[in-house]
């Protein structure tokens, strides 16, 4: 596991891929934050983990299916967002970033 603050996170949104030994999760958010929400759901679903669910109801909420995020959001115990999509991404990458 790769260890970045959010900074240099955002800095590496300038490659063409992820940098190594991210999360799914963080992938997931990674690829949607340059616009490829079809590959960050690809990799949203490839941890059913507490992380992968967060990020896949996240994902759902952005792409306006809100029945199917809330259902994401249940399933990892977690309440439905109320932050804009810019304050979620952003609460998300944080709190990934600092666990891993």
């Amino acid at each position: 596991m790769v260890s970045l603050d959010l900074q240099t996170f955002r800095d590496s949104l300038a490659k063409p891929q992820p940098p190594a030994g991210l999360s799914s999760a963080l992938q997931a958010l990674w690829w949607d934050a340059k616009g490829d929400w079809h590959k960050a759901h690809e990799r949203a679903q490839e941890d059913d983990d507490a992380a992968g669910m967060r990020v896949h109801a996240y994902l759902h909420r952005k792409e306006g299916d809100q029945s199917n995020a809330e259902y994401w959001y249940r399933r990892c115990g977690a309440a439905p967002s109320i932050l804009t999509l810019d304050e979620e991404w952003e609460e998300l990458a944080r709190g990934l970033l600092h666990h891993g």
